[in-house]
């Protein structure tokens, strides 16, 4: 009876169509109209010395099948048969073969038929509204049923975008039936590889892409980036502020080295502490508090005109955010990011997030940090070796900005 573990079983068999309904081809077949049937189905069957063997065995698995396949159930796979002569047992019929007649018989076999009914609801739906989109049900059949219930408002929203394109609004806008910000939020992948084929390809904006460049991509207004910054120098206030946050094309539009008295130094730091606790300087601000939005100074003429400072960790990631802000501002000078500051504060170190750490190639450093950033990248100093910028003693702080002034 060992040996019958070995021969192809009736669950076998629907788990061979089920592979293929999990590879989405059944489904997509009903699209393209690709011929898959009648579908062979492989069987291992008993040898000629297994049925010597253990005739009841071959018997019992025969019976098996035979109780499992349309001639039995009125749908599934069919058995092929051929007649076996042995010596002991003399000639008898054993299955050689299996075949699904029919996608229907398919579909049966493997409990899906319901769920192919609603794909050709779907299908049929989007031919009439969205024949652009037909293909796209060709390819991600089983992602299309994922979002079934979804579909209709799905349609709805990509009809839109195709009467409006570019409509240059927020999403809190679109005045779209059924459709709000939190449907487009939750289904953004979805929802721009359906775009991608339906709108215009003028409308598709393709420097801007994944979740984060979905309003930019089809021409919708993204929330503005905003500048934290603090003026450094009293006189500097604005009606009477020095901490303010606002627009970066506000910040932009300021001009403020033109300003009386002017802004002759600008900082940067990324830790919203150093931001708040950095040193008085005159005509300076610190700006604090971007991260990777680094990319909003961009376009700031003015910022171009002024010595510029950026004071990160010491790491391997702040290094990058270094070369990153030089290919927005090749200028940018590096502040309290050097080998002196990391050996006076060694105590103070840390060990840098591996899924941060960056190992690849920076090319817009100087020697000095090129050479720090290297020995911080193949842990020469230590292993994942950083120190970050709070841990910088003040007075240390203070004594490198009086050496600028």
């Amino acid at each position: 009876m060992a040996e019958r573990t070995r021969w192809t079983r009736p669950a076998d068999l629907r788990a061979q169509v089920q592979r293929r309904w999990s590879r989405g081809e059944l489904l997509a077949a009903r699209v393209t109209g690709a011929r898959l049937f009648p579908m062979t189905l492989r069987l291992k069957n008993p040898t000629g010395g297994e049925i010597a063997a253990d005739f009841e065995a071959v018997r019992a698995w025969i019976a098996e099948l035979r109780a499992a396949s349309a001639e039995q159930r009125g749908h599934g796979y069919t058995l092929t048969w051929q007649s076996v002569r042995n010596r002991v047992h003399g000639s008898n019929d054993l299955p050689t073969g299996a075949i699904v007649p029919t996608a229907e018989d398919a579909l049966a076999l493997i409990g899906r038929r319901s769920e192919a009914r609603r794909f050709d609801a779907l299908v049929a739906a989007t031919r009439k509204r969205l024949p652009a989109l037909v293909d796209w049900l060709a390819r991600r059949p089983l992602k299309a049923l994922e979002y079934a219930d979804d579909w209709p408002r799905l349609l709805t929203l990509v009809e839109w975008f195709v009467a409006h394109p570019r409509p240059g609004c927020y999403r809190r806008q679109l005045d779209i039936p059924g459709v709000d910000t939190k449907f487009i939020q939750t289904r953004r992948q979805l929802i721009a590889e359906l775009l991608d084929l339906a709108v215009p390809p003028e409308a598709v904006d393709a420097d801007h892409t994944g979740a984060a460049g979905f309003d930019a991509r089809y021409g919708l207004r993204d929330k503005p980036a905003r500048l934290r910054f603090r003026l450094l120098d009293e006189r500097l206030a604005i009606a009477g502020l020095t901490d303010l946050a606002v627009r970066a094309d506000e910040f932009a539009a300021m001009e403020l080295d033109r300003a009386d008295p002017p802004v002759t130094r600008v900082f940067i730091t990324e830790n919203e502490i150093n931001g708040l606790a950095f040193p008085v300087f005159d005509n300076a601000l610190v700006i604090f508090g971007l991260g990777y939005a680094l990319d909003n100074l961009a376009g700031i003429d003015w910022l171009e005109r002024v010595p510029l400072y950026y004071w990160g960790d010491i790491d391997t990631h702040g290094f990058a955010m270094l070369d990153r802000l030089r290919s927005r501002m090749p200028h940018a000078r590096s502040l309290l990011m050097d080998r002196a500051t990391l050996d006076v504060h060694r105590e103070l170190t840390g060990q840098e997030a591996a899924h941060q750490r960056f190992t690849g190639t920076l090319t817009r450093l100087t020697h000095a940090e090129q050479q720090l950033f290297q020995a911080l990248r193949d842990n020469v100093l230590g292993n994942n070796l950083r120190l970050e910028q709070e841990h910088v003693g003040y007075g240390w702080v203070e004594a490198r900005l009086g050496r600028l002034d």
